[in-house]
């Protein structure tokens, strides 16, 4: 029996961001929050990155985000995890107003294993993933083996091919 549930635990990553505080917390906090809400779900965080901070986009003129990945091990198949981490953003107070607004928290299910899945709700891996300083930066920091699935692209590979721009604009919350 404990084999069998073995089988059922899959790998996948979770992004972290926010660029605003929540209940007079800084995202940075709301963050650190957010992992905890996780583990309180049932998903166990196996590995978590720096905390990171990169410019807003579109506007760079908002605030600038705080930025996280975590590997974590859960028994949910991919929808219900994306379930599970919009209800989590919810409970920090996400409100989706419109593409790219700035938020509280905001968690992208990054890959789950190496399933490549394409449905209305749900792209694995995540969209634009290879071209995200944000993401792969501190996915550098937890799992420097890792592979874009489908791809078989190297992380080093995908980071190496960002603009000079964007590595540059994605930094370690305090130096760290």
């Amino acid at each position: 029996m404990g084999q069998r549930k073995f089988l059922g635990i899959k790998k996948a990553y979770i992004g972290f961001g926010a660029n605003l505080p929540y209940a007079k917390h800084a995202p940075a906090d709301t963050i650190l929050g957010a992992k905890s809400a996780l583990t309180a779900k049932g998903i166990r965080v196996l590995r978590f990155s720096r905390l990171w901070q990169s410019p807003a986009w579109p506007d760079p003129s908002e605030p600038a985000y705080v930025n996280a990945v975590a590997e974590v091990a859960t028994n949910l198949p991919p929808h219900r995890l994306l379930q599970t981490l919009r209800g989590v953003e919810r409970q920090f107070g996400r409100r989706r107003s419109y593409r790219n607004a700035s938020r509280t928290l905001d968690l992208d299910l990054l890959s789950y294993e190496n399933l490549c899945l394409r449905t209305l709700h749900l792209t694995l891996p995540h969209t634009g993933i290879e071209s995200r300083a944000f993401v792969l930066l501190p996915m550098q920091d937890i799992a420097s083996e890792w592979r874009l699935p489908g791809k078989g692209k190297a992380l080093a590979v995908m980071i190496k091919a960002l603009s000079a721009q964007s590595r540059d604009g994605v930094l370690p919350l305090n130096g760290k």
